[in-house]
């Protein structure tokens, strides 16, 4: 959520008069309203926006400035954006703006100071382009440079993963597999129907699944259960592990509706992995 607030910021200060477009205004009040202010304040928003678009720009400054002293009270990220719709307003009234990107630019400081390194390096240098606005070179400088010396901190998450497969000695030898690789979230199905059923609940919890799919299950083959998964989620990243060669018809008809990488049993550590990587990376094996 905070990444994405930084996201927005990078778009809005480069492109600054895509502001006044109707189509960045409702984008730009669907992401506040969601992941930023309050039920009570959306309606505010809604009004501020369509203000700005219908050229009531005065109106829509005082708005704007409302939501955004009410954000900077509680230390909100959407302040600093909130300050930069005010200062468009301004700029459209044909007034400058200085006080506003000034503001914002304190705001993004105030924020650095008090968070985490990766969020205090988007905050300085969100900080740095709102002075690079207004001409104030120095600041600007000063803010990037602290900006560097706050190196975000990487975590990297690893997805769930569900074994389908009825082979024990396989299931033991995958999860002992998937330990070392760093996966911890393995769900385990010796049947196509269980399976089925706990990628669904996977899916309906927004979660994304890495399915690892044996061919020939006791109740329906895999690229039934293939086919039935990718029609609930199509972006679905499904690994084959099977001894079928991988021309086999049902094996390409799988690979054709979607599955991301081939894996022929026996197989080792490696293989795993590297199929891993490349369900990761979104091309095919």
């Amino acid at each position: 959520m905070i990444e994405n607030h930084f996201v927005l910021f990078y778009g809005t200060i480069g492109i600054v008069r895509m502001f006044v477009t109707i189509m960045f205004l409702q984008h730009y009040k669907s992401r506040l309203s969601i992941s930023f202010l309050m039920a009570n304040e959306v309606a505010k928003l809604d009004l501020a926006c369509t203000y700005m678009k219908s050229n009531k720009t005065i109106s829509a400054y005082n708005l704007f400035m409302t939501l955004a002293e009410n954000e900077m009270k509680k230390d909100d990220y959407s302040a600093g954006i909130l300050l930069l719709l005010a200062s468009e307003c301004k700029a459209k009234q044909g007034k400058d703006r200085h006080d506003e990107l000034f503001q914002a630019a304190k705001f993004y400081l105030e924020i650095a100071k008090k968070e985490k390194p990766n969020i205090s390096k988007y905050s300085f240098l969100c900080a740095a382009k709102c002075f690079l606005r207004i001409g104030q070179y120095d600041d600007a400088m000063a803010a990037f440079e602290q900006a560097k010396k706050h190196v975000p901190e990487l975590v990297e998450e690893k997805k769930p993963i569900v074994i389908v497969d009825d082979s024990p000695s396989i299931t033991l030898k995958l999860n002992s597999y998937l330990k070392k690789l760093g996966y911890k979230d393995i769900h385990t199905f010796g049947d196509g129907q269980s399976a089925i059923e706990s990628i669904k609940k996977l899916i309906q919890s927004s979660q994304n699944p890495i399915v690892l799919l044996d061919m020939e299950l006791p109740d329906m083959s895999g690229d039934v259960i293939a086919k039935t998964l990718l029609k609930l989620k199509p972006e679905l990243s499904i690994i084959l592990i099977t001894a079928d060669e991988k021309t086999t018809p049902r094996v390409k008809s799988t690979i054709g509706w979607g599955s991301t990488a081939f894996v022929q049993k026996p197989f080792t550590i490696n293989e795993l992995k590297n199929a891993l990587d490349v369900t990761e990376s979104g091309s095919l094996m």
